[in-house]
Parts: C-alpha cells; sequence; structure tokens
C-alpha cells in the first residue's frame, strides 16, 4: 500500500478539529491518552518550572499546550507547529488564553520549518512522529529535534509503537489493541482505525527509538509508560 501524503494527513486533519480538542479523552484510538497527558505535563512542570520556550510539533488543536499552561506559572513563549491551520487556529485561541508570552504559529512539517536551534526548553511530540518514514527520515528528525534544544532541555514523545517481535505486534496491536478499538464501537471500526494506521503510519518500536535518542546526541533517556502499543518516552540534551 502506497503511504499517505502529507497533503492527505492535512486534510483528515483539517477535518476533525472537534475530536482533537478534549482534553477529558484525548484520541479516543489512543491507549491512556488522558493518563499520558497529565504524566507528561507533571514531568515537565517538576523538572522545569521556570520554562520559558517551548515548542509542540503536531501540536493539534494544543491539547497538551492547554494541559502544560494550566499547571505553569512561568508564562512560557510557545511554538506552535501543526500541518493543519484549522488546528493551529484552535490551539493559538486555546493557549493564548493561558500564557502572557508570544505564541508562535507554524505552518509545514517540522522537518523542514525554519525553526531557532539551541532554542527550546521543552519540546512536546505527541502521536506525530509516527508519520516518518525510512530510518534515514527517523535520523534526520531525531537529529533536528536534538538540535532544537538548549542544553539541558528535553524531549518528550507520547506515540504508537511497534514490537519488535512479530508474533509479540501480532499479539500486541492486532488482537490486544484490535479488541479495545472493538470494544469503542465495533469491528468495522477497528478495521477502518487499522486501514488508516496502515495508510499514513510508519511506527518504529520503543527500543529503536530510545537507541535512536542515544545516537543522535541525547544523554539521558528514559521510558514513562507503556501500554500495549502505545508508550511516553522522552530524552535529555
Amino acid at each position: 500500500m502506497n503511504k499517505a501524503t502529507l497533503q492527505e494527513i492535512e486534510t483528515r486533519f483539517d477535518n476533525d478539529v472537534e475530536r482533537f480538542s478534549n482534553l477529558e479523552t484525548g484520541q479516543a484510538t489512543t491507549l491512556d491518552a488522558v493518563w499520558n497527558m497529565e504524566l507528561i505535563t507533571d514531568a515537565i512542570v517538576s523538572l522545569y518550572p521556570n520554562a520559558q520556550n517551548i515548542l509542540d510539533i503536531g501540536c493539534g488543536a494544543g491539547n497538551y499546550d492547554v494541559k502544560l499552561l494550566q499547571k505553569l506559572e512561568s508564562n512560557p513563549n510557545v511554538s506552535l507547529l501543526d500541518l493543519s491551520q484549522p488546528m493551529l487556529n484552535r490551539a493559538k485561541e486555546r493557549v493564548g488564553k493561558l500564557t502572557n508570552g508570544e505564541i508562535h504559529l507554524i505552518k509545514g512539517d517540522f522537518r523542514t520549518a525554519a525553526l531557532e536551534e539551541d532554542k527550546f526548553d521543552v519540546i512536546i511530540a505527541t502521536s506525530v512522529l509516527h508519520h516518518l518514514r525510512d530510518d534515514k527520515d527517523w535520523e534526520n528528525a531525531f537529529g533536528k529535534l536534538f538540535r532544537l534544544l538548549r542544553t539541558g532541555g528535553s524531549v518528550w514523545i507520547f506515540d504508537l509503537i511497534e514490537q519488535n517481535n512479530e508474533q509479540l505486534q501480532k499479539l500486541i496491536y492486532r488482537e490486544k489493541y484490535g479488541e479495545y478499538l472493538t470494544s469503542l464501537k465495533d469491528e468495522q471500526y477497528r478495521d477502518h482505525v487499522f486501514d488508516y494506521i496502515e495508510h499514513e503510519d510508519t511506527p518504529r518500536s520503543l527500543i529503536y527509538q530510545l537507541n535512536l535518542l542515544t545516537q543522535v546526541g541525547f544523554k539521558n533517556v528514559d521510558v514513562l509508560h507503556k501500554n500495549l502499543c502505545f508508550a511516553s518516552y522522552m530524552g535529555f540534551k
């Protein structure tokens, strides 16, 4: 199957702003979405109470930024990057009410976006990196994340992952995650989700990504949470 183009992905998200604007549910198809949002934002506040510059790549409607700013008192500058202009518009509307810092909107692909290096205290990348393609693409993307951070800064990732073992992948993704999707609605809905994941996404294993973070220069990496085919993890520069 040919993978989705950036334009196809952009169009899908343009038409799905309301679903991605709900703090109480997050993304229903994503396991532990609300739990991970609380966990990641609590951790960021604990480690960066005086954060001044935050970047959210693939920010969607800004849920993580809203949740983070509700907890932070430092009034940081927030850079919001997404393929979808309607998502950016909603994120700016919501985030602008919660910080006196500058709000920067960047429409486009973070791999090619002109972003200042050695600047950000925190980069948030949730449900976005699975859109990367081959190993070179992953290596270049992780290298750019590293360069954008100031020394001592960190990247916080929550995403769809694969298992390294083929049989475990079948059990955890097709069977266990498939059961979860069916429980949300029915088997037709499960197949619909599996189809657009197959069309749009190219996830890598958690081990692959942790190793890659170290390879591009992150001095300390850690896992926050894993449930079946979703995990949250981070790296310090």
